[in-house]
């Protein structure tokens, strides 16, 4: 099976190191296990690792190692192409969203607001998908 390319909010990052059970964990998990591929950029790895460092008692290192070679996005972002979302901080997910075509998994209503113009949804429609699609 062909690795599913996706782009993880870092409330789902944030989601998993509060709960062990969470469908954002499972997410993670399968990141590592080679199910997805996260794609990144720059950018968004920097505001996820800035957001982890700053809760504790999370931890950036535990989720460095997702962050691979094969999912950097070495474009550069449009911002302007999200202008729509309202949170300037989410805006370059759904600028790498749109650059790359890849869906955003997050829990964050200012994304999931917008499906008519984004591929955006929750950690838990997401992994529900993928169980659907592998059985």
């Amino acid at each position: 099976m062909t690795p599913i390319r996706a782009i993880f909010d870092t409330n789902v990052f944030v989601g998993a190191g509060f709960n062990p059970q969470s469908a954002s964990v499972r997410l993670l998990n399968a990141v590592s296990y080679g199910n997805f591929i996260q794609v990144w950029s720059t950018e968004t790895r920097a505001e996820t690792q800035r957001i982890l460092d700053k809760i504790p008692p999370l931890d950036w290192e535990p989720f460095a190692k997702l962050f691979t070679a094969e999912g950097r996005y070495d474009g550069a972002l449009d911002l302007a192409t999200a202008s729509f979302v309202t949170d300037p901080e989410d805006r370059k997910f759904a600028a790498l969203s749109i650059s790359t075509g890849a869906p955003i998994i997050s829990s964050d209503h200012d994304l999931l607001c917008h499906t008519e113009r984004l591929n955006v949804c929750k950690p838990g429609a997401f992994w529900q998908g993928f169980i659907e699609q592998i059985s």
